[in-house]
């Protein structure tokens, strides 16, 4: 309350005047610096977050990952929509929601990710609306399934995403373009702007990525994900290995 009386003054004139108590209260306990908070602040007035989705969105770092995604747009995509769509997707989501084993294909992650939409779309952000997954397009005569498609109500377009199990490859931003492609003709309307794509990955290289796309004329996004958040290392040693854990159970079913 102390700490909420004396920031008070630097609220009034600030989005955090448009939220509830809680949400200020969430602000304040979580942040310590005021960027972090009026960015925070703006996100749940533009999006209408409830107190749980701030939290959410706080522990998943929103902040320093959003605008960060390694992409093309700057070059295929107009100013005013270029940076909407910088703005819109992030360099790393946090699917810790599913759970899939190690020996998991993408299709398995797909599933897991469709099985838990209301949950990924709350990863994903404001906007996307989910459309099918391996949707359907025929191309000179042979079949082609896309991973996942969403349309986007505020960037008015198409989202093409396609799940990747493992790290990124160069070959993947050829596929993309070529989906794209395919969307665009067959699917996107007069008034829809160009659609996007956007590469999933466990983990990619920068450097690899951005000359994968550099010179690909379709507005291309290379994204990472993470199932499980990384424990931090002044925790680790204070946790039971695998070893202790089983000799635990063991004992007590005894």
């Amino acid at each position: 309350m102390k700490s909420y009386i004396i920031n008070y003054d630097l609220f009034v004139q600030h989005p955090a005047a448009l939220l509830p108590w809680a949400h200020n209260m969430v602000l304040m306990d979580k942040l310590n610096h005021p960027e972090e908070r009026l960015f925070y602040a703006q996100k749940s007035v533009e999006n209408g977050w409830s107190r749980k989705v701030l939290v959410h969105q706080i522990e998943n770092e929103l902040f320093s990952n959003h605008g960060n995604i390694t992409s093309n747009f700057n070059q295929t995509l107009p100013a005013p929509l270029s940076e909407l769509a910088r703005d819109t997707f992030k360099d790393t989501y946090f699917f810790d929601f599913i759970k899939i084993g190690e020996q998991s294909q993408e299709g398995d992650l797909e599933e897991a990710l469709t099985n838990q939409i209301t949950k990924f779309l709350l990863e994903l952000g404001v906007g996307f609306a989910f459309i099918g997954r391996q949707y359907h397009l025929e191309v000179g005569n042979q079949d082609y399934y896309l991973d996942l498609l969403f349309y986007h109500t505020r960037l008015h377009c198409f989202i093409v995403v396609d799940l990747k199990i493992g790290d990124f490859k160069p070959e993947y931003a050829g596929k993309m373009n070529f989906y794209l492609s395919a969307v665009d003709e067959q699917l996107r309307q007069e008034k829809d702007q160009p659609s996007i794509g956007l590469i999933l990955c466990k983990q990619a290289n920068r450097i690899i990525a951005e000359y994968s796309i550099r010179d690909t004329q379709k507005p291309i996004g290379i994204a990472k994900y993470k199932l499980i958040k990384s424990i931090p290392v002044e925790l680790r040693d204070y946790l039971p290995t695998k070893m202790e854990l089983k000799k635990s159970i063991q004992e007590q079913d005894e």
